[in-house]
């Protein structure tokens, strides 16, 4: 089989996972829980991601295995079914609530220059569309899916370093005032507000694994798979910096808290006019755009590959010239079926929650085989530490901002856990 997917494309891939609806969500509750610290604190998530990271490339070398988290679990643990039901069906509705996010993401900045910007009915409608158009890029090829996401993913970046050094030029605070704003909040922000916001962030990394799950169609994954998620970490996590650095420097605090994932949309215009504003909302369509190609993509491979296995319908593993068409579908139905009847902060808090929880298990995974993988002791307690501690704060979190919306999720996970456990008893 032709490999069609070099480090270019899989750093795309991985870029475009992460860099998609995140960013612009996390920024207002960034802001309104640590202020002018919110940059840094967002950046320190990209330490946490990077942790999270750790295990994935370890387990993704030695296994070389497209079914990635899922896949790992199982293998490391070979002899329980209900583990292996349990991860597989948590990971792909994990990615499930990310498309819906990203696809929600998109539609919300797509019609936020409209008379109809705040109609609901609409939103969601669009929401779907994106998500049917890019359904239906992943059935055609492969390599068209990693010609589009190369596209889309380096354009976006250019516009929001673009959007970040204008916003930083227009800026109202100098940065000697900046200075004076982050030692005042340094002296009155608790620490556990800083790590609470690097948790949070988290579902704004989510998506690096991605890379992983394009084993079969890349290039020397020995060498690509760490490559391109470490590189990518690192850039993502410089490319969050900039952004919210510039974001604080140029538009007040309280627009940035009142206006959520339109605050940098509207801190543009109010600087630099329709020009601004139309510049950064062509920047989130791109990347949410990328964020929705990517996951798809390789989330859809994940999905057929629990299938393959049995924790999942039959119909879901068929694959047509290696691209599984059916496992492309149902995500997109259910993502979209999300979107109609959920909102934007149940969907991104239960994305967080998820993938910080799945972290760990790799992580713990990692570290009973480490031998097998060379992973670094310290390196791999270090992160089962991190990736525990950051489950707990946003479940805090959670707690403390939004119980009803905390109990709303632990239905979900029942649900989740009756269709696991299901698959699992049939499979003993």
């Amino acid at each position: 089989m032709k490999k069609n997917l070099g480090f270019k494309e899989l750093l795309a891939i991985a870029i475009g996972g992460m860099v998609g609806g995140g960013i612009f969500t996390i920024l207002g509750i960034s802001v309104s829980m640590v202020g002018a610290l919110a940059p840094f604190a967002i950046a320190l998530g990209g330490v946490v991601a990077w942790f999270a990271a750790y295990a994935y490339v370890k387990l993704g070398v030695y296994y070389k295995d497209e079914g990635a988290t899922y896949s790992f679990f199982k293998r490391t643990y070979p002899s329980s079914h209900m583990a292996a039901s349990f991860i597989g069906w948590y990971t792909i509705f994990g990615y499930i609530s990310t498309l819906a996010l990203y696809a929600y993401t998109f539609s919300s900045y797509a019609i936020s220059g409209f008379d109809f910007a705040q109609n609901e009915l609409i939103r969601k409608i669009i929401a779907v569309g994106i998500i049917a158009i890019f359904a239906l890029i992943n059935l055609w090829s492969v390599k068209g899916m990693g010609e589009i996401e190369d596209v889309m993913v380096y354009a976006k970046l250019a516009i929001l370093f673009v959007i970040s050094m204008v916003l930083i030029y227009f800026a109202k605070v100098d940065f000697y005032t900046f200075s004076t704003m982050m030692q005042e909040d340094l002296n009155t922000t608790p620490i556990l507000s800083i790590l609470i916001v690097s948790s949070v962030t988290f579902v704004a990394y989510e998506g690096f694994q991605l890379v992983i799950n394009a084993v079969n169609e890349m290039e020397n994954p020995d060498k690509n798979i760490p490559r391109a998620i470490y590189s990518a970490i690192v850039l993502v996590a410089f490319i969050y910096f900039i952004i919210a650095l510039s974001a604080v420097l140029a538009i007040p605090a309280e627009d940035l808290i009142q206006n959520k994932e339109s605050a940098l949309a509207t801190g543009a215009g109010d600087i630099m006019g329709n020009l601004g504003q139309n510049l950064v909302i062509f920047g989130a369509v791109l990347a949410t755009s990328s964020a929705i190609n990517g996951t798809l993509f390789g989330s859809s491979r994940q999905m057929a590959r629990i299938s393959d296995d049995g924790y999942l319908p039959k119909i879901v593993s068929i694959r047509k010239n290696n691209i599984p068409k059916y496992a492309i579908i149902t995500m997109s139905m259910v993502a979209s079926l999300l979107i109609a009847v959920g909102g934007l902060r149940l969907i991104l808090e239960f994305g967080s929650i998820t993938f910080l929880l799945v972290s760990l298990l790799m992580s713990i995974a990692n570290f009973k085989i480490r031998k097998k993988t060379q992973s670094s002791l310290l390196i791999t307690l270090i992160s089962i530490g991190g990736l525990a501690m950051g489950t707990v704060l946003i479940l805090y979190y959670e707690f403390q901002s939004n119980p009803e919306q905390l109990l709303f999720i632990g239905v979900l996970y029942i649900v989740l856990t009756l269709g696991a456990w299901g698959y699992a008893k049939v499979r003993d």
